[in-house]
């Protein structure tokens, strides 16, 4: 499982997702932190990268394309850290892991977490 950082999360993901033994890169070591996010959609598709952000227009990409990839995990909660969201995104990875790599767009709300398999 390879996750791709948005920019709209803090660098400090990677550390976190890697001690843990998840493959990470932060958007920022790949390209332009003001690019387009139907570029960086277009690079985890390409690269078979899961996308994890806080931004919801990665949904209407998909939505929009009506494609099985990439995979997005949306964090809809106002702290984003590693420190607060860390233990509830490490259990969707491991609870939702083989809807990741077949396509699916993973909400995680303050109080619970939503599944929608792709396409949409």
């Amino acid at each position: 499982m390879n996750l791709l950082v948005d920019v709209c999360l803090t660098p400090e993901w990677i550390s976190y997702l890697t001690a843990h033994d998840i493959s990470a890169i932060h958007w920022s070591t790949i390209g332009n932190l003001d690019v387009e996010d139907h570029i960086i959609f277009d690079y985890a598709t390409e690269h078979n990268y899961i996308i994890l952000t806080h931004d919801l227009d990665f949904g209407a990409l998909l939505s929009h394309t009506r494609s099985h990839k990439p995979s997005i995990i949306q964090a809809r909660v106002d702290n984003t850290t590693p420190e607060f969201l860390g233990t509830t995104l490490l259990q969707a990875l491991k609870q939702f892991e083989k809807e990741l790599q077949t396509g699916t767009i993973i909400t995680i709300l303050p109080n619970r977490t939503k599944v929608r398999i792709l396409p949409i």
